[in-house]
């Protein structure tokens, strides 16, 4: 089965690669965010990373999406109301991060790109998010995102593996991005991980870590002191995710303290009433000094619910945020590639 899929995405990059079907530019720059395998490279926090970065440079950014499992279709531009069964978790979550972007979905990046330009002609930059084989948008700066767990060069084409296409489509990226790594990566490590992937000359790479804030609650106004809660070896964590990869995050709060049950859903999973009853009866028989921690992209999806959750639920409920950091001293590198793009226009040239 992998031998025919490869052959199908193999061809299908073909009719790309020899233009027999065409991809079309845009004259603003588009950064497209994606990797190679399905889920859990971390393609949000690096997006949210792009993001803060272009917003500090006084730059009007714009993303660009499908929404994923989103109650919806079409072209849809998010608006403070918007839930994440509008416009997708993800997307919510951009929105609810960083109020000053533009958040926008669409199955269709091509329509969406076109429409985004119509109703906002001052933005300065897009950022397609999970668009690597989106090959009908031709964005000026590819960003591959690959685990340092699971590297591309280590994995295999659906169903045997997790790839989406053959290893041969990293050749389409600018930069690749090494996700997950530990924080004490070595230059010796990252030097056997480049001489492995074998980039083209032409091509950057880059090593991140995951690093976790402190923890939010999901309904402020269930929580007066609006103060993250101290997490010691005294706390008793209820963790609840639908993520494709949560054991960096139960490694975190366990780093904290060894009292931890923990919930796990499918990525993305649509949270039901016999969830959330079965979520409220594990917290209940936990012993006092206890939380529910959960991840941004879930708590966008619980909050939904949020007529249906009594107010001690609601009171210890609290979404713990992830960022990415740069490693090996890289980070002004990286931070001067994407804005001497932005500046530069719209092709990706070095």
């Amino acid at each position: 089965m992998s031998l025919v899929y490869g052959v199908g995405t193999k061809f299908r990059n073909m009719l790309y690669d020899q233009q027999w079907i065409a991809s079309k530019s845009y004259p603003l720059p588009v950064i497209c965010v994606g990797n190679l395998a399905v889920g859990g490279t971390g393609k949000t926090p690096h997006t949210e990373y792009l993001i803060e970065l272009l917003l500090s440079q006084g730059l009007q950014v714009a993303t660009l999406s499908r929404g994923y499992k989103r109650h919806t279709k079409g072209y849809l531009k998010a608006t403070p109301q918007s839930t994440a069964q509008d416009i997708g978790d993800e997307p919510w979550q951009l929105l609810h991060n960083h109020p000053g972007i533009i958040v926008t979905v669409d199955e269709d990046r091509c329509h969406g790109i076109e429409q985004l330009m119509q109703e906002q002609p001052k933005v300065d930059a897009i950022i397609l998010d999970d668009a690597f084989q989106h090959r009908a948008v031709r964005a000026g700066l590819n960003i591959l995102l690959t685990d340092y767990h699971r590297l591309y060069t280590r994995d295999m084409l659906l169903p045997a593996g997790r790839l989406r296409e053959s290893k041969a489509g990293a050749k389409r990226a600018h930069i690749v991005v090494v996700t997950k790594c530990p924080a004490c990566l070595s230059e010796n490590e990252a030097n056997d991980i480049k001489a492995e992937l074998h980039l083209l000359p032409h091509q950057q790479l880059y090593f991140s870590t995951i690093a976790y804030g402190a923890p939010q609650p999901v309904f402020a106004e269930f929580n007066n002191s609006h103060h993250a809660p101290s997490i010691d070896a005294s706390c008793h964590l209820l963790a609840v995710t639908g993520i494709a990869h949560p054991e960096s995050m139960i490694d975190y709060l366990h780093s904290h303290t060894p009292n931890i049950e923990h919930i796990s859903y499918a990525d993305h999973h649509d949270f039901t009433p016999d969830d959330l009853q079965f979520i409220q009866q594990t917290i209940a028989q936990l012993p006092e000094k206890k939380l529910i921690i959960t991840t941004q992209k879930d708590a966008a999806r619980l909050q939904t619910f949020s007529a249906q959750l009594d107010d001690t639920f609601k009171h210890r409920l609290y979404a713990l945020p992830i960022n990415i950091k740069l490693l090996l001293g890289q980070e002004d590198a990286f931070n001067q590639s994407i804005l001497e793009f932005v500046d530069g226009g719209c092709s990706y040239i070095k």
